[in-house]
């Protein structure tokens, strides 16, 4: 298929894809465009690129409906964004992966793949732990100084949400092997994608914007507080809010997947 009508056909996949997530409040109006963005770009660099992202857009959708109340009710005070998706959590989340993809149709090499694919991994370990390790529950605990935090902190982690970024990094790998990438990919993805998402914790419990409701006496990350009251910044770099945070832990994932790739070739050879 050349490379036109792969676009078309990409933008018409999008289009769809994104239509429905919309209407399953899935993202929000601006989401919706980032979405199609993404997808176009993904299917013109290729079938496989489409199939990572894919999985990563449906896993994601799923897991973030499960148990969508209880998890909204927990975190509601805390969390700045809800379970619709804006532009900017799509780009976050997908904008490296995109720009790789760009990358390979303008200047092919395998690298872009093992980069973009990492960076998706890292996305999606980072939501599945996020996801999962909410629904489920347990003794959230900081990664500095390891104290119980409530539900819903960034730099927190639990033994369910660990497990479940393992298993997305490992989960993006495997289809990118089985959607026709080679194992120069799947396995930099899956070292990227638990890297990335660790990187994801580290900021998010050390450098990551933290405010202070005085009204309620509570930390969050919300600007207008569940009270409606404005927060204050209490700590951390300012702007340095959870989207940031994902989108640097997507490049670090990309990075982290192509010093692997180049690391282990050197060793082969």
């Amino acid at each position: 298929m050349t490379l036109p009508l792969r676009t078309l056909t990409g933008l018409a996949l999008a289009v769809a894809i994104a239509l429905v997530a919309r209407r399953a409040r899935s993202l929000a109006p601006s989401g919706t465009w980032g979405a199609i963005a993404v997808g176009t770009a993904a299917t013109s660099a290729g079938w496989g690129w489409c199939g990572v992202l894919l999985a990563f857009f449906f896993s994601s959708t799923l897991l973030s409906r499960w148990r969508r109340e209880r998890k909204e009710r927990v975190t509601r005070a805390i969390v700045d964004k809800g379970g619709e998706r804006d532009a900017w959590q799509v780009m976050a989340n997908g904008g490296v992966f995109t720009l790789c993809a760009l990358g390979a149709i303008v200047a092919p090499s395998p690298l872009w793949a093992v980069a973009g694919v990492g960076a998706l991994a890292a996305a999606t370990a980072d939501t599945w732990a996020t996801e999962i390790g909410t629904a489920l529950g347990g003794v959230p605990r900081s990664i500095v100084g390891w104290r119980p935090v409530p539900i819903g902190t960034s730099g927190a982690v639990t033994v369910a949400g660990t497990v479940a970024m393992c298993a997305g990094a490992l989960g993006i790998g495997t289809v990118a092997r089985a959607t026709g990438f080679d194992q120069g990919v799947m396995w930099p993805a899956v070292v990227g994608g638990i890297g990335g998402a660790m990187a994801d914790t580290w900021l998010g419990a050390t450098l990551q914007e933290r405010r202070w409701c005085g009204h309620c006496r509570e930390a969050t990350e919300r600007r207008l507080h569940d009270c409606g009251r404005e927060t204050a910044r209490r700590s951390g770099w300012a702007g340095l809010d959870n989207d940031v945070v994902n989108l640097t832990s997507c490049v670090v994932g990309g990075a982290a997947a192509l010093l692997w790739r180049v690391v282990t070739a050197r060793v082969a050879s």
